[in-house]
């Protein structure tokens, strides 16, 4: 298949046009204290014609395995209810297909991917300098800084700042990479205590 920028996709930001659209697969939370948790990924990198891409990203916890993508009546399954519940006890679910009847909002980010016009020493030709901002919902902003090229994504967090009751980060390290069409991304973390050890992937299909 032949790629095509999409339409008033600024030049500066060619080198991350192959992220731009709608994504949507499943993950897996493991780290030490929250356990393991099976996750639905919704993620848009979109564009208004400005030197960046913006960036929303929604996790939501499931109890069961997630669908690659919507069943063809185009409405995600409700949730098993627990037979310990009495019918008053089971909250309402959405029946409009929002993907929020599959799971449990975990986390929300949103934020602005840039290209660097920088080129930090050591810096491979065919590879492109990263700044991208990430403002995740509970409380805590992450600069990032990397790199882009090939089809694959190095990001570590440069600066954290948390409001007072955020959960403190230390440290962040992400990789994105497009893989036979599909977006995969791995996430490591520094916290709770914990050194920098891995915190969740996913695989993602376009939409």
């Amino acid at each position: 298949m032949t790629f095509t920028f999409p339409d008033g996709l600024s030049p500066e930001v060619y080198p991350l046009a192959w992220l731009v659209g709608r994504w949507r697969g499943e993950g897996v939370i493991e780290y030490p204290g929250i356990g393991k948790k099976t996750f639905v990924q919704d993620l848009v990198f979109d564009h208004d014609g400005g030197p960046y891409l913006r960036f929303e990203s929604t996790l939501r916890v499931l109890e069961d395995a997630v669908p690659d993508k919507l069943p063809d009546d185009g409405e995600w399954p409700a949730p098993v209810p627990d037979p310990t519940e009495s019918e008053d006890d089971v909250p309402e679910t959405a029946d409009d297909g929002d993907v929020a009847a599959a799971g449990t909002v975990w986390s929300t980010e949103t934020g602005y991917w840039r290209v660097s016009t920088d080129r930090p020493d050591g810096l491979e030709d065919d590879k492109h300098a990263l700044e991208v901002l990430v403002a995740d919902a509970s409380g805590r902003i992450t600069v990032y800084v990397g790199a882009a090229g090939n089809g694959r994504i190095d990001l570590a967090s440069d600066a954290i700042a948390r409001t007072s009751t955020a959960s403190e980060v230390r440290a962040s390290k992400r990789l994105y990479g497009l893989v036979q069409g599909r977006l995969l991304w791995v996430e490591e973390l520094a916290a709770f205590g914990e050194p920098l050890r891995s915190y969740a992937s996913a695989e993602l299909d376009r939409q």
